[in-house]
């Protein structure tokens, strides 16, 4: 986000409705602002320029897609260099049933987010997707047994 960008009053309201239901129409929003559709789009140009939002996204139901198996695997890569890291990374990306990486501090290089259909097939991903790739030393998996809540950064008004 550029340091100079700073949030009022209404670009947090504005953040508040967005976050409660990114489908709102700008015209609504501004109603409930009481500010012109204009106004709305402009500020929110104005986020999206600064980097505080991008896009908005349809979330997907894993459940309801047949992903009945929600993970986070712990991935331990053997650095033998920078390369490898990156080497390890791009694999990573290339399974798709992964839905989020992140580089960690501590006894895991990477954790992975993953939903799989079942048990049966997180195993199978495991052993022959992330477990084949040479540089990948351990890895330690964390079965979800159900998402307690999930939620975006508060936006003080």
């Amino acid at each position: 986000m550029h340091d100079d960008f700073h949030l009022d009053s209404l670009d947090r309201r504005i953040l508040s409705l967005l976050i409660e239901d990114a489908r709102t129409p700008f015209v609504e929003i501004a109603r409930r602002c009481n500010v012109s559709g204009a106004a709305i789009h402009q500020r929110v140009a104005k986020m999206q320029e600064a980097g505080l939002i991008s896009g908005a996204h349809f979330k997907l139901s894993p459940k309801a897609m047949g992903y009945q198996t929600c993970a986070f695997i712990g991935i331990q890569v053997n650095l033998v260099s920078n390369s490898t890291h990156n080497t390890v990374y791009q694999q990573i990306m290339e399974i798709p049933e992964i839905v989020e990486c992140h580089h960690i501090s501590g006894k895991y290089s990477l954790l992975v987010k993953i939903y799989t259909h079942n048990n049966e097939h997180l195993k199978q991903i495991i052993i022959e997707k992330i477990q084949s790739i040479p540089e990948i030393t351990f890895t330690e998996t964390f079965i979800s047994l159900e998402a307690g809540f999930e939620r975006s950064l508060p936006v003080e008004t």
